[in-house]
Formats: C-alpha cells, sequence, structure tokens
C-alpha cells in the first residue's frame, strides 16, 4: 500500500495556464486523452478564472487561488460523472482558462459617413474613429458562446465583430445627441459615455464587459472644415488687426503653395492687406449707416483754403477764398505772390488753380486818361 501512494504521489499533477501574450483571452489546458489526476493541484492566478467542462457542458468554475481537486470542490462535475462516493483515479475533463485583465487599445470606426442634421450647415456627413478595452465578465457565456473547442481563442478573432458594433451605434448615437457639428470635437468624452452606455447590454450578452470607449477625432468633408475656417475668419472682422493678419497669413501660405514663388507670395501679401482695408471700408460705412437710422453720413466738411500773400514785401495773412476774392476786387492781381501750406515756396496768385476764379470777373485795370 506504501508503495501505491509513493507512485500514485508521483502523478498528482499541477494544472496551471502561464500566459506570455497579450492578445488570448481563452486557453484550453493540454493534458494526455485530457485525463486529470486525483487529487491534482489547480492553480488559478489573479486575472484568470478556471472552468471545467464535461463532454460539452459547463462544470465547475474556479476563481483566483490554488485548489486541490476533489469530490467536494467539483460538485457539478462529480454530478454529471456520478461520483456518489468520490473517486480516486485519474478523470477526463475540459480546463479551459479565461483572462479576465482589461484588453486595450482596440481600435474601431465607423465603416461610413453618419448622415447629421445641423442647424448652421445643413445635412453633414461625419465619420469617427477611436480606441475600446473589454475583459471578460462571465466566462460561462464566453466559452460557450464564442470560444467552443478552439485551443486558443484570442482578441483577433473576434475584434472585426466588436468593431462593427461600435461603428454602427455611434452612427445612431451622434445624430441623437445633437450636438452642433462645430462642437463635435470638444464632445467627445461624452459622445464615447454615452456610446458605452448603447453597447453594454450587447457587449455583456456575449460574456464581455466593455470597459471604456474613447472618440479620439470626428471627421468632416473638406468642404465643411473650410467653411468651418472662413466662419472664424468672420468673426475676427470685429478685430480688423486680427482679420489683416488672419488674410495675409493667408495669402502667404497660398502663394508658399503656388509655383509662382516669391512673385506669387508679394502679390497674395498685398490681395490680403488689401482685403483688409476694403473690409475697414465696409465696416465704416455700415457704422456711419446704423448711427445715422439708416441714410449714409456725409463725408467731412472739407478744410477752407488759406493763403498768406505778400503786400510791400511784407507777409499778411492767411486769408480764406471770401477775403481773397475781396482782396482781388480791390487790388490783388494776378502777380502778386501768395503761398499756403505745402507749397515749396511763393508763387504768382495767377499760377494757383484754386485761386483761379478770383480773376474770371475782374475787370482789366482803367487804362489813363488821354
Amino acid at each position: 500500500m506504501a508503495l501505491w501512494d509513493k507512485v500514485l504521489g508521483e502523478f498528482i499533477d499541477i494544472v496551471e495556464w502561464l500566459d506570455d501574450t497579450n492578445n488570448t483571452l481563452a486557453y484550453r489546458f493540454e493534458r494526455y486523452q485530457n485525463e486529470i489526476k486525483y487529487n491534482a493541484k489547480l492553480v488559478v492566478r489573479e486575472g484568470q478564472v478556471a472552468v471545467f467542462v464535461n463532454e460539452g457542458q459547463l462544470a465547475d468554475v474556479f476563481r483566483p487561488g490554488t485548489y486541490e481537486l476533489t469530490t467536494q470542490n467539483l460538485p457539478i462535475l462529480a454530478t454529471l460523472k456520478g461520483w456518489k462516493y468520490g473517486f480516486n483515479s485519474p478523470f477526463k475533463a475540459e480546463v479551459y482558462f479565461c483572462s479576465t485583465r482589461k484588453f486595450t487599445d482596440l481600435k474601431w470606426g465607423t465603416p461610413g459617413p453618419a448622415m447629421m442634421r445641423d442647424k448652421d450647415f445643413g445635412v453633414v456627413r461625419a465619420t469617427a474613429f477611436g480606441i475600446y478595452a473589454i475583459r471578460i465578465k462571465d466566462a460561462g457565456i464566453f466559452l460557450k458562446d464564442l470560444v467552443g473547442t478552439d485551443s486558443r481563442f484570442t482578441t483577433e478573432e473576434i475584434q472585426d465583430n466588436l468593431r462593427g458594433k461600435i461603428g454602427l451605434r455611434i452612427k445612431e448615437v451622434m445624430p441623437e445627441l445633437g450636438i452642433p457639428v462645430i462642437d463635435l470635437e470638444a464632445k467627445v468624452v461624452e459622445l464615447g459615455s454615452r456610446l458605452r452606455e448603447r453597447l453594454m447590454p450587447e457587449f455583456e450578452g456575449l460574456g464581455i464587459e466593455l470597459v471604456e470607449v474613447q472618440v479620439q477625432d470626428i471627421g468632416l468633408p473638406e468642404e465643411l472644415e473650410k467653411a468651418m475656417d472662413k466662419r472664424g475668419a468672420m468673426a475676427a472682422i470685429g478685430n480688423l488687426q486680427a482679420y489683416t493678419q488672419y488674410e495675409t497669413a493667408s495669402a502667404i501660405r497660398d502663394a508658399a503653395n503656388n509655383p509662382g514663388g516669391a512673385a506669387g507670395a508679394a502679390v497674395g501679401i498685398g490681395a490680403g492687406v488689401g482685403m483688409g482695408a476694403q473690409m475697414m471700408n465696409v465696416m465704416s460705412g455700415a457704422a456711419g449707416a446704423h448711427s445715422g437710422g439708416g441714410a449714409a453720413m456725409p463725408p467731412p466738411v472739407p478744410a477752407a483754403l488759406a493763403f498768406h500773400v505778400a503786400v510791400n514785401g511784407q507777409q499778411s495773412g492767411p486769408f480764406d477764398m471770401a477775403d481773397q476774392q475781396q482782396a482781388a476786387a480791390g487790388g490783388l492781381t494776378q502777380a502778386s505772390l501768395v503761398w499756403k501750406a505745402g507749397m515749396a515756396q511763393w508763387v504768382k496768385a495767377g499760377e494757383v488753380p484754386e485761386l483761379a476764379p478770383l480773376f474770371a470777373n475782374v475787370p482789366p485795370p482803367v487804362p489813363p486818361s488821354a
């Protein structure tokens, strides 16, 4: 009997799984003819569960810990096999280890654009992509519905299916939230949370927990992005300096992409500055029309012309046009020297275009008496 105990002791198995991969969800413990010895030791590490399967039927499930396999801790298997009085010989059963840790950085994306209605831009096509994380929540459901008899089940075998579920559901969630497309990028966290809530029942039906969903980017049509850029530029018109800087920068960018090189850059810069000046003029006119109750304000009254006149070698004045007209009647002639601000030197009154009307109706000097 002692010899039999020694031989039996040499055949006690250790059932365990050391996972050296980062993508294995379930692994079937490999034993010759699936035989497990009496009093075998089962080691289930943190982040694992072990499931015993007898002839295709789920039996006992073990959480992390170390167990000695006897009738007492295999109640379901003992019932299935009819072990009424215990057992002391090898038995056949399949043991599956399922990883319950998080599997992160799994990618998803919309299979096509989602159609959304936006109050500012009308019907908009939007796409989205990001990452998600999962872990096994119910090993029994997972094994029965997905793993089957697969000896090693990896994330690659289910990722396409899960990616498709997320991509389809987000096409429903984005329009339902009613977020303007211009604000979608700022609402990606809310979008991910709502998407996870919507998908959790579907994932749990497969024995999987959807731990998180991250929406990393929203894609919009190129023409819509340009329209949004222009809208932001128009908002900068309130600050004319900022608007002019924007137009100048845009012209430089466009010129850099133009084979015309430096000449194109110069033209582009001029166009940008010119547009800024034109907008300034338009705003000035609009402001005047608004302050005048809808009628355009007249331009400011021009300053009166004023000239200095040399009389007997002495400077006099300045005189406005009314004074000049009286002076013309009283003796100011075309030969009189005059000067105004901006002139380089004194000139004859007859050579100044502004004073020409003064001499048009002045009679010539009275001829001397005979």
